[in-house]
């Protein structure tokens, strides 16, 4: 999918959010990431093969009831 060079990382990749940005538009919360990502204002992401990735919700907590 990438064109560049050195290329992208892959979307399976750990590192896939270092992908070039394609399409951005903020004003709905999403970027197109080269590698086909769909990433999400609040971290969370779409894969090319329809997998869903969680936001990463650094710093909170859970408490148990």
């Amino acid at each position: 999918m990438c064109q560049h060079q050195p290329q992208c990382p892959p979307s399976e990749s750990a590192d896939r959010e270092a992908a070039r940005v394609t399409a951005h538009h903020p004003e709905q919360g999403w970027s197109l990431l080269c590698n086909g990502v769909l990433l999400f204002e609040d971290t969370g992401e779409l894969l090319p093969d329809g997998r869903a990735i969680a936001p990463a919700w650094r710093g909170a907590t859970v408490e148990a009831a």
